[in-house]
């Protein structure tokens, strides 16, 4: 917020010194754009022009609470309509391309889920395990995965996938013909948070919270996976993995060894549901040949493509 109210307008006077009612909305649009770009000298001394869109959105964003808050404690002086709302305040510049979110491997994976254990997050370990294997977006992972969806009373050789969009649910056999568990390690870890957690989300916070005797989940009321990301990210910076790689890295890694291994379409997206075929086929990319990297962990089974069959 400091960013908006120390920014020098022409009459030599700071944003934040300006009176309640010169807060229009045109002066906030005006303001913003200011702070949209800053001048930089590069190395050859010449001044260019960059853009701070992250920071000058999270000004906006702060001004914008700020207003609320007082408009709430002192209801009489400040107004109701909040200038800072409705900006429409865009991630990305105009034209600028959607980011691609890269694709981890299996062997990032593997790295990913000693390091998240070795610094206790236990949980993450798990649910970027679930991510691979059951093509779950992080929502769904951390905001609608319950433990009475995975091995219910009524239907303990299977999971439940609920999506929390529209409601329908898939369903995934968690054993073979045989009576062969089709995901061992996944489903023994997922069995010891089943022995402990008797209702609610599978995945919550491995450290207690100073407000809360029971841990908090990843996911906040207000939908928030931000301290999540965090986390996710800290974790990733640990085993000296790629920056770039988030938890979606896990998804899509999952969607390319489904495609490696021959899953269908149809079989994709009754896991995953994505709402396109083409949404598959970007996600799986190219079917280049991958290396043997697997023997770092457990032997896992069974190929991709008898998941799917009961």
């Amino acid at each position: 917020m400091a960013l908006f109210a120390d920014h020098l307008l022409k009459d030599g006077t700071r944003a934040g010194s300006k009176q309640i009612a010169d807060f229009t909305k045109g002066f906030v649009d005006a303001i913003y754009a200011k702070l949209l770009i800053v001048e930089d000298r590069d190395a050859d001394g010449n001044i260019v022009q960059r853009e701070r869109r992250h920071f000058a959105n999270a000004a906006m964003t702060a001004c914008r609470r700020a207003w609320f808050v007082g408009q709430r404690a002192e209801e009489k002086r400040v107004p109701t309509v909040n200038p800072f709302s409705k900006m429409g305040l865009k991630a990305r510049a105009p034209g600028q391309p959607v980011r691609e979110t890269p694709t981890a491997t299996w062997d990032e994976l593997v790295a990913f889920r000693v390091k998240a254990n070795e610094l206790g997050y236990l949980s993450i370990a798990t649910a970027a395990f679930v991510a691979w294997e059951w093509l779950q977006r992080e929502e769904h992972v951390f905001g609608a995965f319950e433990i009475g969806h995975y091995r219910p009373k009524e239907r303990p050789n299977s999971v439940r996938i609920v999506h929390p969009k529209n409601g329908e649910e898939a369903w995934w056999p968690l054993f073979d013909e045989t009576g062969e568990t089709l995901f061992p390690e996944l489903m023994a870890e997922l069995d010891e948070i089943k022995q402990t957690t008797v209702s609610g989300l599978v995945f919550r916070r491995d450290h207690t919270h100073r407000r809360s005797a029971t841990p908090l989940p990843w996911i906040t009321a207000k939908q928030d996976l931000r301290y999540l990301r965090g986390v996710v990210k800290k974790i990733v910076r640990a085993a000296n993995l790629r920056e770039e790689l988030s938890f979606t890295s896990f998804r899509h890694g999952g969607f390319t060894e489904g495609a490696d291994s021959d899953l269908t379409d149809a079989e994709l997206r009754a896991a995953g549901r994505p709402p396109l075929i083409a949404a598959v086929a970007d996600l799986c990319k190219a079917h280049t040949e991958k290396a043997d990297f697997r023997d770092q962990e457990t032997t896992r089974g069974k190929n991709k493509s008898s998941r799917l069959s009961e």
